[in-house]
């Protein structure tokens, strides 16, 4: 895919790096900010009325020297300079320099394209429609996250959230998705990313409130059934941006073949077959191998909306 040199979305929040530890206000754990550490002030009072009294001084005092023995300088922490506190055995360093190497960098850059890609594609879409199209925010993690949907690890896979509005992907994935999956490739990466978005168009048309709301009348085979349906869905509104990608001569040759080499590795029958050796269909959630590759090739060939109307007749 040639994307390189082309519009990167603002709508990119990265909240990798080391996972959360115990916050106490601000976000930082060691307290730095508005909200952030507070040393305690006794309530006793010098006999002139201000200032502090000597308990609490030598309190403050055993205090300071206590977090100086773990490596921390309370000082700085006051102070808000000096950089990060340093921890025994870890080397004082950057958190964005930490948690980033150039090729994570550059996936970086190339999420942020193909979001701004999406982006181009639904506002078109449904400016034509007379609707205006809200677009989705990225958030990009590493390890685990906290969304409106709850906590979720990185062994979910990627996931959109319709309680935030917002797409969740740790970029590790795509090292499975190539390794384990048998499924590399760039036009691979960027059809995982607007599939999810697709499920944000849905929640945008009142598919996914519909369908949360009617499931929970529904058996597990019946509510298997319609996220079937669903999840269809949305990899035919993937191959509608992928029409609209190539279009625009963004797409190289073999790039429509990663994305349904990808669709067709991440089928339920195929994902059953290579874990456990056979296929429950009554557990089937997402579609068949062959219903999600064809399903984006509908979208791909029609560039239509219309044309993924997978809740009628055989999906």
């Amino acid at each position: 895919m040639e994307w390189k040199g082309r519009r990167q979305s603002d709508n990119i929040e990265d909240q990798r790096g080391p996972g959360p530890g115990p916050s106490m206000g601000g976000g930082n754990p060691f307290g730095r900010g508005n909200g952030g550490f507070r040393i305690p002030m006794g309530g006793g009072r010098s006999a002139g009325g201000g200032g502090m009294s000597i308990g609490t001084i030598i309190f403050l005092v055993v205090i300071y020297f206590i977090f100086k023995a773990m490596g921390i300088d309370l000082l700085q922490v006051m102070d808000g300079g000096g950089g990060q506190p340093s921890r025994p055995g870890f080397e004082q360093t950057d958190n964005a320099s930490q948690r980033s190497s150039p090729q994570e960098e550059d996936t970086k850059a190339f999420m942020a394209t193909v979001l701004a890609e999406t982006e181009d594609t639904w506002n078109g879409i449904f400016q034509a429609a007379g609707e205006r199209y809200e677009e989705p925010k990225m958030v990009l993690f590493s390890g685990s996250v906290k969304s409106a949907c709850g906590f979720a690890s990185a062994a979910s896979g990627p996931f959109y959230c319709p309680g935030d509005r917002k797409v969740y992907l740790d970029m590790s994935f795509f090292d499975e998705l190539a390794n384990k999956f048998d499924a590399a490739g760039d036009f691979a990466q960027a059809y995982v990313v607007a599939h999810e978005v697709g499920h944000h168009v849905q929640n945008l048309t009142g598919v996914l409130p519909r369908f949360n709301q009617q499931r929970q009348r529904m058996s597990e085979v019946e509510a298997n059934q319609m996220s079937i349906r669903v999840e269809l869905q949305a990899d035919c509104y993937a191959g509608i941006w992928g029409k609209y990608t190539q279009q625009k001569g963004l797409l190289e040759s073999g790039d429509l073949e990663e994305a349904l080499n990808a669709a067709t590795q991440i089928g339920d029958d195929t994902l059953q077959k290579r874990m456990q050796g056979y296929v429950v269909p009554e557990s089937f959630n997402h579609g068949t191998s062959d219903q999600r590759r064809r399903w984006f090739k509908r979208g791909f060939d029609t560039g239509r909306v219309d044309a993924c109307d997978t809740f009628k007749g055989e999906p």
